[in-house]
């Protein structure tokens, strides 16, 4: 029983940590997309980038 309960513990855990990782990947996608969006459509008024820092 015990074997059997640390097999679905450790499945439990891999499953957690891949959808966490595929998740970042996402945000990280996501994020460079924002970036680049923002690196070519800068403001007119300024000339400055469209962050603050």
């Amino acid at each position: 029983m015990v074997p059997l309960l640390l097999v679905l513990l450790l499945v439990l855990i891999l499953f957690g940590v891949g959808f966490v990782l595929d998740a970042l990947w996402w945000i990280a996608i996501i994020l460079l997309v924002v970036w680049v969006i923002g690196f070519f459509v800068r403001p007119s008024a300024g000339g400055g980038r469209w962050y603050r820092w």
